[in-house]
């Protein structure tokens, strides 16, 4: 692939969603939504057979000098992000075709133009630009928010917009400080730039802040479990696959560029991180909503990819790769099938589902198996993620190394008990008797009787099922997968090739 083609993957996103307000019909409007993350899914694919030769590409947009223009850069970390986050949005959009929430107004436009602000967040080397793309991504979310979920999100909504503003005022200024410290915001131009300037660091310490709240790091966690289970789970999949997962790609990537792995305050990293992984294992004892308990494991995900940043050494960045990718995908699968027993009985609630083992034994066990792998058991990827952060804490200090490796296990303990109390509450049990049907005949908004045929159906059970074959497929080409992660890794740990494509 040349590199002059990369503005494509925010070019093509922009104009399906233009075409998609002007074009009304249902069937264009389905295949511009589905067809546009699928297209920049497969160039992500492209893009990563294409950097086993090249390491880096990179286009100054505009044929620009170098340092002026606003450069795309992508290496095998980008290309595997782009893949996996559009291939996940392409099924979390599939789901919303089976709910029919696409048929609500501008739902099609407004998720390309998310796909958009992700690919451009991606792509970008320069932290201006990587902040108008987080705003391009953030803009249509407001309004995602606010025309799907439950009546709560309007409320919500108003959370999720003041945070997000607030986050980016502060990511806003973190850019001007570097500015004003170092005279460019070109990546590039910034390598190592934290290490040799104290005014330098902390200008880079405020845009990792700003990051770091959007990413849901704990102690400024607690507005991602109230935001994301208020929408739908199409939604809530959608957000999931990349909101978050956008803020730790920046993260590992300015981190990485600036610091070159030795900032002062590694220490404080160390312990933000551990906190995260266990609060976010150990509230979800705390839920009884499906989708609610699934957003602390979020929380608790993103504990778990920051482990490789924390350690920064090849293996540590390829293991926590590695979990983000298992995550992405995992959490898509289990909040995709909560979505479609919620859409078929009419309510997440533990106390409202029971016995799903014997009616529905094909969704639960696409449940089952993707809960494994958010605890780390085999058959599962999640199993080699986990395995691959123990042994990357143990080749660690000998503090950083039991610090961690206590964390991991002490939170798998956690969420496995967590899984197991909805486990119990959802599948185990007797037979449902009442539910509340998504139908105005059936009586819809109150529980009726349950007749014996109604079930999750295959075209609900499909999108979380795809997911969960993806994990599994991962488990069991992990040998093929693994070596790919460890290119993205050496992307980070040595930047003096990205630092010569984009300055030449």
């Amino acid at each position: 692939m040349n590199a002059n083609m990369l503005p494509l993957f925010v070019v093509i996103p922009l104009l399906a969603s233009a075409l998609a307000i002007m074009i009304r019909g249902p069937i264009p409007q389905r295949i511009l939504m589905i067809g546009s993350p699928v297209l920049t899914s497969l160039g992500g694919l492209w893009l990563l057979f294409e950097h086993r030769d090249t390491p880096v590409l990179a286009d100054n947009v505009g044929a620009f000098p170098a340092g002026v223009s606003i450069p795309l850069i992508s290496d095998t970390f980008t290309a595997l992000m782009i893949f996996v986050t559009s291939a996940t949005v392409a099924i979390a959009l599939w789901f919303l075709t089976q709910t029919g929430e696409d048929r609500f107004r501008f739902i099609p436009a407004l998720s390309l133009m998310l796909i958009a602000g992700v690919n451009g967040a991606l792509l970008t080397g320069d932290l201006f630009n990587l902040f108008v793309f987080v705003e391009v991504m953030l803009l249509p979310s407001y309004a995602l928010i606010a025309i799907t979920g439950t009546w709560r999100r309007l409320g919500i909504g108003r959370l999720f917009v003041v945070v997000n503003l607030t986050t980016s005022t502060i990511l806003l200024v973190g850019v001007g400080f570097v500015y004003a410290s170092a005279g460019t915001v070109n990546l590039a131009e910034l390598a190592g730039a934290a290490q040799e300037s104290p005014s330098v660091s902390l200008a880079i310490s405020v845009v990792l802040l700003s990051l770091a709240i959007k990413a849901g790091v704990v102690p400024v966690h607690g507005w991602l479990p109230r935001a994301y289970p208020a929408t739908s789970a199409g939604i809530m999949a959608l957000f999931s696959a990349v909101h978050t997962k956008v803020a730790l790609y920046a993260i590992y990537r300015i981190y990485s560029v600036t610091f070159e792995g030795a900032a002062p305050w590694s220490t404080v990293l160390v312990v933000v991180v551990a906190a995260t992984i266990l609060i976010g294992a150990y509230s979800t004892f705390g839920e009884h909503i499906m989708r609610r308990a699934l957003a602390w494991q979020m929380v608790s995900g993103v504990g778990h990819i920051l482990i490789g940043l924390a350690l920064f050494t090849q293996f540590s960045i390829a293991a926590g790769i590695f979990y983000m990718v298992h995550h992405i995908i995992t959490m898509g699968s289990l909040i995709l099938t909560s979505g479609a027993i919620e859409q078929t009985y009419g309510s997440g609630r533990y106390e409202r589902l029971a016995g799903l083992a014997r009616r529905d034994p094909w969704v639960s066990a696409v449940y089952a198996l993707s809960l494994f792998s958010l605890v780390g058991f085999p058959p599962s990827a999640g199993f080699f993620a986990k395995i691959g952060l123990v042994q990357a804490s143990a080749s660690a200090g000998a503090w950083q190394a039991w610090t961690f490796i206590t964390v991991i296990i002490v939170a798998a303990i956690g969420s496995l008990i967590a899984s197991q109390k909805l486990w119990s509450g959802v599948f185990w049990g007797p037979q449902m008797e009442n539910y509340r049907p998504d139908s105005p005949r059936a009586g819809r908004g109150r529980r009726v009787p349950l007749p014996k045929d109604v079930k999750v159906s295959a075209r609900l059970a499909a999108p979380g099922a795809t997911l969960m074959l993806a994990q599994l497929a991962i488990f069991i080409f992990a040998g093929a997968v693994l070596p790919v992660m460890l290119r993205a890794a050496t992307a980070l740990t040595d930047v003096q090739p990205y630092v010569e494509a984009v300055l030449g």
